[in-house]
């Protein structure tokens, strides 16, 4: 069995819907998943943009959900996250998510779920380059969705 991640938002590979970006809302879409192992202790989510200038823009780090977790409901937020879930910095320097807003052009969203060996320690609010390397070593399986979006698209 495989890690998988899906959206009933928007389609692998398809438009994220404006609702989810800078231009809409900007609330997180509804996220489901399913394959994770029976030894994986606990999970990390990471929501990136390799299209931006530079070396890409990291919208939401989430990490120390629950393996017995299967998704998370549209729009959460850190209340409403598990007991011992942590968030780490966006590239915006804030914890939460932040939706897509592209400077130009039509950019990739990767939401990438790892299942890990481990609880994390603490990490405080740390950056993603951070949290991988507190995660190394210690990942069972990786699931990935990506999305698309350009601006005044509407998705």
């Amino acid at each position: 069995m495989s890690l998988t991640l899906s959206s009933p938002a928007f389609a692998p590979y398809s438009p994220i819907d404006s609702r989810y970006t800078c231009e809409g809302e900007d609330v997180s879409p509804p996220l489901v998943w399913s394959g994770i192992p029976d030894d994986a202790r606990s999970l990390a989510l990471v929501l990136d943009d390799p299209d931006a200038p530079g070396s890409g823009w990291v919208h939401w780090l989430l990490y120390n959900l629950p393996p017995q977790l299967t998704g998370l409901p549209e729009a959460v937020n850190a209340v409403e996250l598990p007991e011992r879930a942590l968030e780490g910095l966006n590239d915006w320097r804030r914890t939460g998510y932040g939706g897509p807003c592209p400077p130009s052009g039509r950019h990739r969203y990767f939401f990438t779920l790892y299942a890990l060996d481990c609880v994390l320690p603490d990490l405080g609010r740390p950056t993603k380059n951070r949290l991988e390397r507190a995660m190394d070593g210690h990942l069972l399986a990786k699931g990935e969705l990506m999305g698309t979006y350009s601006r005044g698209s509407a998705g």
